[in-house]
């Protein structure tokens, strides 16, 4: 019988070197993932010293479709919240229970950026905590909104100008109420997840009321969100702005209200945007009811 040590040695010896210059070999190099039909536009730095990145997710049917026209939503925070309204714009369109629209993301230009710091300057409409000049510019960045934003977007995209979106979360969401009673012509469909109504002693309260002793009108669509599981106190600010509306009886106002169960602050965000879509929309929908077909 024949000994074939030296064989298997030399085997194994071989994929030894192989597996040594393996782990020496660079990794390859893959491609990023990227939102199909999507698009980042930097803006020149303003007056204010700010400087925006649009994060704008265009129609499926855009590129294939040149006649059409299509509504527009705009949602804070566009570093986070861009993504998951691509994703619900998506699944939703699929149902046919929204139209197809234009998202545009507002976020920051820059890299190894504190997006905590950056927001707390222009979403509080009033000073939040112990930052000084560095927040409640929410009056501000609504003037750079609709006289730089939506301007630039109007021009150059085919929007439907009849029809605007705006949506955020928390202070996101509590921007969006403040932009509903400064400017209620402004946009026509506004979703407020778990909106930080607690802000400067719930603040927005008192704007409510001002707005509502105006007599102004307020023709609008509105979603509010929170969830079950947030702080007794945050939600406790979101569920007494809720009841304020209630008691208002605007019926010029469509309006619905949602606490989601069982999630905290950040959980709650995905559905609302589903949720508030779905409501914002549902006068444009192109079906309604089940489906009649997968």
């Amino acid at each position: 019988m024949k000994i074939r040590t030296p064989v298997i040695l030399l085997a194994v010896s071989s994929l030894l070197a192989v597996a040594a210059f393996a782990a020496d070999a660079p990794a390859p190099v893959l491609p990023a993932h990227t939102i199909p039909n999507s698009q980042v536009r930097v803006l020149p730095r303003n007056a204010a010293g700010r400087q925006y990145q649009l994060h704008i997710g265009l129609p499926e049917s855009y590129a294939t479709h040149p006649e059409r026209r299509y509504p527009i939503v705009f949602v804070t925070d566009g570093y986070w919240d861009f993504a998951k309204i691509s994703v619900a714009e998506g699944s939703l369109t699929y149902d046919k229970v929204v139209p197809e629209f234009i998202t545009v993301g507002i976020g920051y230009a820059g890299e190894n950026l504190n997006y905590n710091k950056l927001r707390l300057w222009e979403l509080p409409p009033v000073p939040h905590g112990d930052n000084g000049e560095n927040t409640g510019h929410g009056a501000d960045f609504l003037r750079t909104i609709e006289t730089e934003i939506i301007p630039l977007m109007e021009r150059e995209y085919r929007v439907d100008a009849s029809f605007r979106v705006l949506a955020g979360s928390s202070l996101g969401g509590l921007f969006t109420l403040y932009t509903m009673y400064t400017k209620p012509e402004l946009f026509q469909g506004y979703i407020a997840a778990t909106p930080a109504v607690v802000v400067g002693n719930d603040w927005l309260l008192g704007y409510e009321e001002a707005f509502f002793r105006s007599g102004r009108p307020l023709h609008a669509r509105l979603f509010v969100s929170g969830g079950g599981n947030e702080s007794p106190g945050f939600l406790g600010g979101i569920l007494r702005y809720n009841a304020r509306v209630c008691s208002r009886k605007n019926p010029d106002l469509a309006y619905k209200f949602l606490v989601v169960e069982g999630e905290r602050h950040g959980g709650v965000q995905i559905e609302t945007y589903v949720r508030g879509l779905r409501f914002v929309f549902e006068p444009r929908a192109p079906e309604s009811g089940p489906a009649t077909s997968p």
